[in-house]
């Protein structure tokens, strides 16, 4: 069985042990976008969110529309412009009043969308406009920081860091941002820089998961040669 295959294969006895479905959580799996029909069917601040028409935003504000409505998964017109890319539509609504840290039904914020569509530029204006980094969000009880690192969202995840994201929460799974860039990466290079980002902020290194596993421990586990370099440079053990 060749090393690929080998690692390939851990990670689906590793998400079976979860008890998620034989496969890693995902924040992006657990998250749920608005589909065509719904899209089709948004109408006022909704519609307007989904297509960034900034003067219906402005003129449905003024008319008194209710800046934080749900639609059927809550999702608030910010979440459906955090989904659909539209910045501009995030600056209105946000300037008329809308709550830019509401969660949805699935326990997600706008910060988080941004962070695991790996979209830099909207998580800069959301940073920018007073989003916070520290919510706990998501069915994991995580943060978008740790989405970010399981995913290797390097650019992403140093956002998250100088926002004053928290380095070292544990969700629900026992993991933190250092360990889910290890166990549910791919040792790459952007799984190596995100980890490389969270030792220089002062992760902590020592944290283990709940079978008293370390990010080095694991990164030896998995053969990630040059993540057990910067571990063991740290000082991790």
């Amino acid at each position: 069985m060749s090393t690929r295959l080998s690692r390939s294969l851990l990670s689906l006895l590793l998400g079976a042990a979860c008890g998620i479905g034989g496969v890693a959580p995902s924040p992006a799996a657990a998250q749920t976008a608005p589909g065509a029909q719904e899209i089709a069917a948004y109408t006022g601040l909704h519609a307007a969110a989904h297509t960034g028409d900034v003067k219906r935003i402005a003129t449905l504000a003024a008319a008194g529309a209710s800046l934080d409505a749900r639609d059927s998964n809550g999702r608030t017109p910010v979440h459906v412009a955090a989904f659909a890319r539209q910045r501009e539509a995030i600056r209105a609504l946000v300037k008329a009043g809308a709550n830019i840290n509401l969660l949805d039904k699935d326990r997600y914020d706008a910060v988080t969308i941004a962070s695991v569509a790996d979209d830099e530029e909207t998580l800069r204006t959301l940073l920018a406009l007073g989003a916070s980094a520290k919510q706990v969000t998501s069915r994991y009880d995580g943060t978008a920081l740790i989405a970010a690192a399981h995913l290797g969202h390097d650019g992403v995840v140093r956002q998250l860091i100088a926002a004053g994201a928290p380095l070292d929460h544990v969700n629900n799974l026992h993991w933190t941002a250092a360990i889910e860039a290890v166990v549910l990466g791919d040792g790459g290079p952007r799984h190596q820089n995100t980890l490389q980002a969270l030792i220089t902020a002062g992760a902590n290194l020592q944290l283990a998961d709940r079978h008293g596993q370390t990010p080095l421990q694991l990164a030896r586990s998995r053969g990630y040669g040059e993540m057990v370099s910067m571990l063991e440079k740290a000082g991790a053990r």
